[in-house]
């Protein structure tokens, strides 16, 4: 028996990208591939900086002429600029549609079954995206946060824009890079740190007794600074933690003892033996 549930996400909107060159105009700026993108398949990116920061998240929704990009509402229209000042002489259409964005997901993180589903790619227990006219939601956006959370995946409240780089976000566990599609904006810093094993930091869910800290909130191990809180609810939130000082570490945010609750999606902290 499914516990299926329907949410609108409010905080979520559209961009529509078509014309000859869509792909090939998507392809130098977003973190994953998009020439094999398929009508009704789903891949989560992501769009940097020239220096490799995470500028904004975005799912490319495959369409039979072209792509669907299911972004963040506040920065819609930041990144149909953005995206426009890189089209230069591309035959391509960038502009705004007026779809409604749903997540589908089950809380018992079974598969979840559908017509018009897009697969989320991130991890199947998230679920899937609708876009367009969909059933009449019987969960709202802060459920299934609150699901996403209890799967220990960052957010963009979590990472913000221009601040963090995309492996720090787990990206790179998320299928939202793809390393081998050659090159994008900001892809140099991005292969670097993955291909000499430099990630110092990454975004894993803390947990605790009672409301969360204030975001920003200092993670400390033992007097040594190990990260900050980000986004959370009561006993649980994201944090930006330094990997070489949290392993066996007693951590506290404001004199209240937390605990990493790693996912088993991400890899075990690489030892110094084994580096």
């Amino acid at each position: 028996m499914t516990s299926q549930r329907i949410a609108r996400l409010s905080s979520r909107a559209v961009i529509g990208v078509s014309g000859p060159d869509w792909r090939s105009f998507l392809q130098g700026l977003l973190t994953q591939d998009v020439e094999t993108l398929a009508p009704g398949e789903l891949r989560f990116s992501g769009l940097l900086t020239p220096q490799g920061r995470l500028l904004y998240d975005l799912f490319a929704a495959g369409l039979p002429d072209g792509a669907l990009l299911d972004v963040a509402a506040e920065h819609r229209d930041t990144i149909v600029a953005r995206l426009s000042m890189y089209r230069l002489r591309a035959k391509v259409e960038i502009g705004p549609l007026d779809l409604v964005v749903a997540a589908v997901f089950d809380p018992s993180g079974a598969t979840v079954t559908g017509e018009g589903l897009y697969a989320d790619p991130r991890l199947a227990a998230l679920g899937a995206r609708v876009y367009g006219p969909v059933d009449e939601p019987d969960a709202d956006e802060a459920a299934f946060e609150a699901h996403r959370l209890a799967l220990g995946v960052p957010g963009p409240a979590d990472w913000l824009s221009d601040r963090n780089y995309p492996i720090e976000a787990d990206f790179d566990l998320l299928a939202g890079i793809d390393f081998k599609k050659g090159c994008f904006v900001g892809q140099e810093t991005t292969s670097r740190m993955k291909r000499r094993g430099t990630i110092k930091n990454r975004m894993l869910p803390i947990v605790f007794d009672g409301p969360a800290p204030a975001f920003g909130a200092e993670v400390l191990a033992g007097t040594l600074r190990a990260g900050e809180v980000l986004s959370g609810t009561d006993g649980r939130a994201m944090a930006l933690l330094r990997l070489d000082r949290i392993e066996g570490a007693e951590l506290t945010v404001d004199g209240r003892p937390v605990r990493v609750d790693r996912p088993e999606w991400v890899p075990p902290t690489p030892t110094a033996a084994s580096v």
